[in-house]
């Protein structure tokens, strides 16, 4: 596998949960290796310029409703728009993800997991318990997995993917970060192909 693309996300996200799946039949197809790298999003916001979502105007609230039920139809997955744990803290999960990615475990379909428990099957995913049962389920041993998210290493992984997002231009979630040029949000998954379709130099801030 020649290419690299670094996936910043959150399972907070309803945006990373849409594009998952295409994400991962994208990365597939090219033969492209992925390093998964969930982020704390509300602390990327503070240094981007992003709000929380219940500080944002009137309108753009409004208009996410829309795109949200726009992006459910064309990538035909199940989503509720109201989940019942939503807001939670994503913290459990995002760190279990960092500790499959370090120990080359199968992080991309747990990450969809959970995307699903939180955004189609109303689970709080800021329960541990909700975690561990995941992980359960797709014969991981979830106790040794859930231990490690509490190592400082793990931690220092976490907070050194929030750095990397932050120097790379990462403004929110998903964004997909290939030679250096990063991809904001599920909806440029076609111009992702496109750069990895094509030989041209990544584009750069003007």
């Amino acid at each position: 596998m020649s290419e690299q693309i670094d996936y910043f996300y959150t399972h907070m996200s309803p945006w990373a949960y849409l594009g998952h799946q295409d994400f991962l039949r994208l990365t597939k197809q090219y033969q492209v290796k992925v390093h998964f790298r969930p982020v704390a999003l509300g602390q990327v916001f503070e240094q981007t310029g992003g709000l929380p979502l219940g500080q944002r105007h009137p309108a753009r609230q409004a208009y996410r409703w829309i795109e949200l039920q726009r992006w459910k139809e064309k990538r035909q997955v199940a989503l509720n728009f109201k989940p019942a744990f939503f807001p939670t803290n994503p913290l459990p999960s995002d760190l279990a993800a960092v500790v499959l990615q370090e120990t080359d475990g199968p992080v991309g379909q747990f990450s969809l997991r959970v995307f699903q428990a939180i955004w189609a099957e109303d689970k709080d995913i800021g329960d541990e318990q909700v975690v561990s049962d995941i992980l359960l389920q797709m014969g991981l041993k979830a106790e040794e997995v859930m231990e490690k998210t509490r190592d400082p290493h793990i931690l220092e992984a976490f907070e050194e993917n929030k750095k990397l997002a932050i120097s790379m231009g990462v403004v929110g979630s998903p964004a997909y970060v290939l030679k250096g040029e990063p991809f904001w949000g599920q909806d440029r998954l076609d111009l992702l192909e496109d750069a990895l379709r094509s030989s041209r130099a990544p584009y750069s801030p003007l």
